[in-house]
């Protein structure tokens, strides 16, 4: 990454008015890196991002872009560092995506707008590198809201800016195209060098897209870090103020709160399949415990969220024969067993997996999960 600094903030804060919504914050964002807001609602994530746009004016502090007074640049000027996609923008009325990506010309073109061949060429690369030309001749207004986040990321690359500021730029996306903008964002960002800072709701996708974390809460920046750094599962917890449910940092997993009670089933697992079956028994209300599951499994994120209780071994250690009377117990006081392996795992399981599978077997308690959920 180049550690160059393209903006400075220096003890900044923003707000509304006399309303400080985020106060004394220092933050430096890095060329070609991509830094995320992260925090609850209203705690001023935005507001930042807008203040660093400057559809916002500064309450207090500094901040410097490319070594100079952000406040001090024209309007031209800093439309040719800096583009912003706000999640409410103007409707650009009925116009053809191509227009719309041309209005990122307008910082460098004649008072008349007049395109020249080198602005056209900018315009058709930018369409190339987020895959939008074959909507140029569309109306903007009757493509969707996936295509139309390209669209404008398009215009803002033909800005050549050195910024990019997103606000939600995936809100209202479904996965295929919150996956593909994001995918095209983090290659511009290295490809051309450019900075870019966002608000994401997402955290699984926050934590795999972003260099650095900004983490936003009761009117400061609390942490700010790689996401390995800051995004611990005991600190989101307190920074979202879960009271439900959890996080898994390790996973980026989000689980509904489990259910307590009385065990009705053992999940009998331990080869990466269980994890649909506890969001399974989980929505049904059902308590359950798990196991013999090693601790590098890919089911222990979701079991420790949503088992009563889990059977958990070490990394390519033995089942040792307390472990295997321990899963038998819970096995008595379940009324059912389901085990996750599928047909070609179950001709040749690990020991302790047949052995409890006789075991629940010998009990009558072993059952499908279409059985289970139709009883």
């Amino acid at each position: 990454m180049n550690e160059q600094a393209s903006i400075r903030c220096e003890s900044i804060s923003v707000g509304y008015g006399d309303h400080v919504v985020v106060g004394e914050a220092t933050l430096v964002l890095h060329r070609g890196e991509i830094l995320t807001l992260i925090g609850p609602n209203g705690a001023g994530k935005s507001t930042l991002l807008k203040t660093l746009a400057r559809v916002l004016p500064m309450l207090a502090g500094t901040v410097t872009l490319s070594g100079r007074d952000l406040m001090s640049y024209k309007n031209r000027e800093i439309a040719q560092k800096m583009a912003v996609l706000l999640t409410q923008g103007k409707d650009p009325g009925m116009i053809t995506c191509r227009e719309v990506i041309e209005m990122g010309r307008f910082p460098y073109t004649n008072m008349a707008g007049t395109m020249t061949a080198s602005d056209r060429k900018i315009v058709e690369e930018a369409m190339e590198q987020t895959g939008v030309k074959e909507l140029a001749q569309r109306e903007y207004a009757q493509i969707s809201d996936g295509q139309r986040q390209r669209v404008l990321l398009a215009r803002a690359l033909c800005q050549q800016p050195e910024i990019l500021i997103l606000d939600e730029p995936v809100s209202y996306l479904d996965i295929r195209y919150k996956l593909e903008f994001l995918t095209t964002l983090q290659r511009l960002v290295k490809q051309r060098n450019i900075t870019a800072v966002m608000t994401l709701h997402e955290l699984d996708l926050a934590a795999r897209i972003s260099d650095r974390i900004a983490c936003v809460k009761n009117g400061k920046i609390q942490r700010v870090g790689t996401p390995e750094e800051v995004m611990d599962s005991s600190y989101m917890v307190e920074l979202f103020d879960l009271q439900e449910g959890s996080y898994d940092a390790v996973s980026g997993s989000v689980e509904m709160e489990k259910i307590h009670g009385k065990s009705r089933v053992f999940v009998l697992c331990g080869t990466g399949n269980g994890t649909g079956i506890f969001r399974a028994l989980q929505r049904r209300q059902i308590a359950f415990d798990a196991g013999i599951l090693q601790q590098n499994d890919r089911d222990i994120p979701a079991a420790r969220a949503l088992a009563r209780k889990v059977i958990e071994v070490r990394p390519f250690a033995p089942v040792t024969e307390e472990e295997i009377r321990q899963a038998e117990n819970m096995i008595d006081e379940a009324d059912s067993v389901i085990c996750t392996l599928d047909e070609t795992e179950r001709e040749h399981p690990a020991e302790h997996l047949k052995e409890l599978m006789d075991y629940a077997d010998r009990q009558g308690k072993q059952k499908t999960v279409e059985e289970l959920f139709h009883e």
